[in-house]
């Protein structure tokens, strides 16, 4: 017994010291590593920016006509960068309560103010979460030395939501004018005096709603060999025109496309990708099928300081498609209500009610929608919205009460159901579940109520799909096999008995 605690003893002490031998090792390769990468300043600010993926306003210089030294695109390009880091690291600030990051793009005497904020917010338990969306400068001197320049910064559109012990107080967007003084230190433009001379509240231009809507028979599309990855590897526009040719021949009029966010690129939208989804259109514009775009697909983030990022995905991608003769309207947002819980409902509305504004700011022809997946949420932001889409899941027998619900609460709006359907799973994880007959009367009893009520619809979807992403609806089996069933077609290629009444022709 003494020779076996000896033993154990001796490995204990052996694994330790090669631990601590194996820490030292890893701390002093870091730090020469550290040494040898040079002053990176994404590297040694406490808020590591990375400026291209962090935050993106609109920023539109007016032309150069400066007192002073004349100024070159270089230098100019230098001055933005290190102006919006500074507003950038003032929002963080402002939000955390702490001053990270504001030694490097302030100066001693401009950092004083945003202490003193900080500090009194810090005392009141209140936070400011707000993000800046335009910038209109104007640069008005540049020094001889190089070391200062004056710049107006008019037209400032500001977006602020302010929190006290973490309640909403108040929100508000504000246009405002800026007077700013940088100085050049250490290779840095900061801040030295930034003095606010004009503000007032921001109201959008109202655009008038579009309200020539075709009557939807359409149908939600993905490649069977590729659900939610449409635009991936797998991409074959051989395929989606047959699809096309198919969804046509059916009856069906529309279809529904899904842009997911990360995979197209974020803020840098990935132009192959935007060019896959374009000659998806054009596929689409040959059959005569119109489109309905859903936008930010797998995003579910709606920080303030993520709405830049946004704001350039979505201005890349409905200024590419805004003239195609195939686009049917805009859908901001799959089910955004589904986030209401986990984010909390006035950031994903107000965040919605952004997009709108900048999408409609872009293309002023096509209607806009937001995909609610239910009709209980689809009178949020009625007012803004030219077309009222829910998705419908439940028991049919109520759905001529809850249309005619929506149709008293939203007058003078077209509505549609962009989502319905049925699975025809049963099986080992559900053993009560629909069959294919069940599915069948599904349909026959859906197309029998949009006909006599003449509601647009569109159905969840095709086809029946073998590989469901875990991001769609978890990893649970018996959630992933049900997804997989909702289609017309199976996965042997075959038609099922509901696609007789895919359409009612």
């Amino acid at each position: 017994m003494i020779g076996i605690n000896k033993n154990i003893l001796r490995v204990t002490l052996i694994l330790s010291y090669i631990a601590i031998i194996a820490l030292v090792v890893f701390g002093i390769s870091s730090l020469y590593s550290y040494l040898n990468t040079g002053a990176d300043r994404s590297s040694i600010l406490h808020t590591e920016i990375k400026k291209i993926d962090q935050y993106l306003p609109k920023i539109v210089w007016a032309p150069l006509n400066n007192e002073g030294r004349p100024m070159d695109m270089q230098t100019l390009n230098t001055i933005e960068n290190d102006y919006l880091d500074a507003w950038y690291v003032k929002h963080i600030a402002y939000k955390t309560n702490k001053a990270k990051g504001i030694d490097d793009y302030y100066t001693d005497s401009a950092r004083e103010n945003i202490f003193n904020i900080i500090e009194h917010n810090t005392t009141e338990n209140i936070a400011v979460e707000g993000t800046t969306l335009e910038h209109h400068p104007t640069l008005e001197f540049f020094s001889e030395d190089g070391q200062l320049a004056v710049i107006t910064d008019k037209d400032v559109v500001e977006y602020k939501c302010i929190y006290e012990n973490k309640n909403i107080i108040l929100e508000t967007t504000e246009k405002s004018t800026y007077k700013i003084i940088l100085l050049l230190e250490d290779g840095f433009w900061r801040i030295r005096h930034m003095m606010k001379v004009h503000s007032e509240i921001y109201n959008k231009k109202e655009i008038p709603s579009s309200n020539q809507i075709t009557p939807l028979k359409g149908i939600n599309y993905y490649p069977q060999d590729a659900p939610w990855d449409m635009f991936g590897d797998t991409f074959n526009l051989d395929i989606i025109s047959k699809d096309f040719k198919l969804i046509k021949e059916v009856g069906l009029n529309s279809i529904r496309l899904f842009v997911p966010y990360v995979d197209f690129g974020k803020a840098n939208v990935n132009t192959e990708k935007l060019k896959k989804l374009t000659q998806v259109l054009d596929l689409a514009e040959i059959q005569e099928l119109k489109v309905l775009v859903t936008l930010f697909d797998f995003y579910g983030d709606y920080s303030v300081l993520d709405w830049t990022l946004n704001q350039r995905h979505a201005e890349t991608i409905v200024t590419t498609l805004k003239n195609h003769n195939a686009l049917l309207a805009w859908d901001i947002k799959n089910e955004p209500n589904l986030d209401f819980e986990s984010r909390g409902q006035e950031h994903v509305i107000a965040w919605l009610n952004h997009m709108i504004d900048l999408v409609k700011s872009i293309d002023q022809e096509h209607p806009i929608t937001i995909g609610w997946s239910n009709a209980k949420s689809a009178t949020i932001l009625k007012d803004k919205l030219d077309l009222i889409t829910f998705h419908y899941y439940e028991d049919l027998n109520d759905l001529e009460k809850t249309y005619q619900d929506l149709k008293q609460k939203t007058p003078n709006k077209s509505i549609a159901i962009t989502e319905f359907g049925m699975s025809s799973y049963k099986g080992l994880w559900n053993p009560f579940g629909n069959s294919e007959k069940n599915q069948m009367a599904y349909h026959k009893q859906a197309q029998n109520i949009f006909h006599n009520y003449e509601i647009s619809s569109m159905s969840w979807t095709l086809y029946d799909f073998t590989k469901i992403p875990k991001e769609v609806v978890g990893r649970l089996p018996w959630h992933k096999r049900a997804q997989e069933h909702f289609g017309f077609i199976n996965q042997n290629g075959e038609t099922k008995p509901a696609f007789k009444f895919i359409s009612k022709q």
